[in-house]
């Protein structure tokens, strides 16, 4: 399916994604199967909630005490103030929507942020909060904020990942490169090319390792986990049909 090298990532499609080159220290981890190693400043792992990384995710694999634990991580707004999950979900019992987009430089995030931006009309309208979040740092988010352009308002940055780790979601070269979900990507290159009329290389993080960050997607009512779904690879982004459904089967309180 490709040919990698340490720099550049040819795809055989009309696409072609590169990995940015960074003055950094920091190494790929080359294991597929080896999660990433969490800060120090990290409270909490997946492992501790008894969460698996190797199945695929639906609300019924997370603990019903989630929405607490994940209350407690610490973020940034885009405009680098920090926040707590806690004062994102809603605590009047509202639905809020949490997309965890892979990394600010993420060609393939570019499109779903683009498709969440198109679409926030339709949660606003329902009353439900729509919350993106990013890996890296809130300069990086404001890249993407300014050039795509996405509301800023929704947009948080979460460059330690703690959020992803709390959630438990995937991590690694295999998963970032190499995982047969990522193939869904040709089947929308219209879109990535559409998404990517200002896209820059300069939203990615200046942790090269940020880079085999997988996101995913969870809706909340409350602290109340609705729905949840890992992607399985890069560009596996969860149907926004199967959000909307969801969204639209649970009264807002």
């Amino acid at each position: 399916m490709a040919l990698i090298s340490t720099q550049t990532l040819t795809l055989k499609s009309p696409l072609n994604l590169s990995l940015p080159s960074h003055p950094s220290s920091q190494s790929f981890s080359l294991s597929p199967s080896t999660p990433h190693s969490s800060p120090p400043t990290a409270r909490f792992s997946a492992r501790r909630l008894g969460l698996s990384r190797a199945t695929t995710s639906s609300a019924l694999d997370f603990s019903p005490s989630i929405g607490e634990v994940l209350g407690e991580v610490g973020i940034f707004t885009a405009a680098g103030d920090p926040v707590r999950f806690n004062d994102l979900l809603d605590q009047n019992e509202g639905i809020v929507v949490v997309a965890l987009l892979r990394h600010f430089g993420c060609v393939c995030c570019w499109e779903l942020a683009s498709a969440l931006k198109e679409s926030k009309a339709r949660f606003d309208s329902a009353g439900v909060k729509l919350i993106a979040v990013g890996v890296g740092t809130p300069d990086k988010a404001r890249i993407l904020a300014e050039r795509l352009p996405f509301p800023m308002d929704s947009l948080y940055a979460d460059p330690d990942r703690k959020a992803y780790d709390v959630l438990g979601l995937y991590f690694g070269l295999g998963r970032t490169f190499f995982n047969p979900a990522s193939a869904k990507v040709f089947s929308r290159i219209e879109a990535l090319q559409k998404a990517l009329k200002n896209y820059t290389i300069k939203a990615t993080p200046d942790d090269i390792n940020s880079v085999l960050q997988q996101g995913g997607m969870f809706v909340f009512k409350g602290k109340q986990l609705l729905y949840a779904r890992k992607d399985e690879g890069t560009g596996d982004h969860a149907p926004l049909d199967d959000i909307f459904d969801v969204c639209c089967k649970v009264p807002v309180s």
